[in-house]
């Protein structure tokens, strides 16, 4: 079955999954168990207070390794005792405005971090697939209003930008020099700005909202005409679940990709405040223009025509239903329901939409 992760697929496979601490990682660990893949999680321990992962529970579901993937030996150990056969490779400094304060761990972090996995999978053979997150950001922004191709050239002015172009130069190295050889398929994903229910970092639009308005607070926006892919978190894990049935078959596929919304899907900072205005039934929102800050992209969208083609892939929640469902869980969880549960309900409202 194309377009969607396939149980039968899944159930007992090995997976290395790197990063599963965070908000993403927290999501596609939950979803890998519901799959009934056997998981293997590598990560710091959670970044913010509440996390997705302590209230959902995760660390009893999956062999859970607190590992800070700048440390190399530690990092080829886990993957040594694991064994996995398909890893995925989450784990990031993934805020734009934390690599601006710390730059040199960011790049430390995005970079030497996946090397190290890599390097692991090299020293360590026997797995078959591997795809590593990066981010829509990885390419050079000439603020041209169309939609970024994997074959555009990379760049990135912000360290984290800078520092997940540096990050597919890497994976493509490993790839040609080391990894191809030994039969490992190596990809990279690009994912477009996800929206979902269990996120807490700072400096993420949705997430400061929902503060500001639990707190009967205005939300400050920086830059309201920003415009951005924004996606519902299960819509790129479907991708790379995907992507990695697909290079399981097939490892010619192996390669960048780029998973996002459609095309008519992209919007303004200030649409997705007001979808959530309204989905949220009011809230206080000021629209300064506050350009003294770090440089942002001012204009960002994906081609994703190639997983469309090639892996079937289609967004299953528009840009409307997925602030809805992504305001719903928060103010769901906020009056007391569980965490896991929630989550696992929009899995299954996701699945039922294929």
């Amino acid at each position: 079955m194309r377009g969607a992760p396939v149980p039968e697929f899944w159930r007992g496979k090995r997976v290395l999954l790197t990063g599963h601490t965070g908000f993403k990682g927290a999501w596609l660990a939950l979803w890998l168990q519901r799959l009934g893949a056997q998981v293997t999680g590598l990560a710091l321990a959670p970044a913010t207070e509440p996390s997705l992962f302590e209230l959902a529970g995760m660390a009893q579901g999956l062999d859970h390794h607190v590992v800070d993937i700048r440390d190399a030996a530690a990092v080829a150990r886990v993957v040594q005792a694991a064994r996995p056969e398909i890893v995925l490779h989450l784990a990031a400094q993934a805020l734009v405005r934390e690599s601006y304060r710390a730059p040199v761990a960011t790049w430390a972090s995005n970079v030497l971090g996946t090397v190290h996995v890599l390097e692991a999978l090299r020293l360590h053979p026997g797995t078959r697939v591997a795809i590593c997150v990066t981010t829509d950001k990885v390419y050079r922004n000439r603020e041209w209003h169309h939609p970024y191709r994997e074959s555009d050239e990379l760049g990135g002015h912000d360290p984290y930008s800078a520092s997940k172009a540096a990050c597919e130069l890497a994976i493509a190295s490993y790839r040609d020099a080391f990894l191809s050889e030994q039969g490992l398929a190596l990809a990279s994903a690009r994912a477009g700005n996800v929206i979902g229910g269990g996120d807490w970092a700072a400096d993420r639009l949705l997430p400061d909202a929902v503060r500001a308005w639990q707190r009967g607070d205005t939300l400050q926006i920086r830059r309201p005409g920003a415009t951005r892919p924004w996606q519902h978190v299960i819509e790129p894990l479907a991708g790379y679940l995907c992507l990695a049935q697909s290079l399981w078959q097939d490892a010619a596929q192996a390669g960048a990709w780029n998973f996002g919304p459609l095309a008519h899907e992209r919007a303004t900072v200030r649409q997705v405040v007001e979808l959530a205005r309204q989905a949220w039934g009011g809230g206080a929102v000021d629209y300064a223009q506050d350009m003294q800050g770090p440089h942002e992209a001012g204009w960002l969208a994906l081609d994703t025509s190639k997983a469309q083609a090639q892996l079937a892939l289609q967004p299953r929640w528009d840009l409307e239903q997925s602030v809805l469902r992504t305001l719903r869980w928060y103010r769901a969880q906020h009056e007391g329901a569980d965490a896991r549960e929630l989550c696992l309900r929009d899995l299954e409202a996701w699945e039922a939409r294929g």
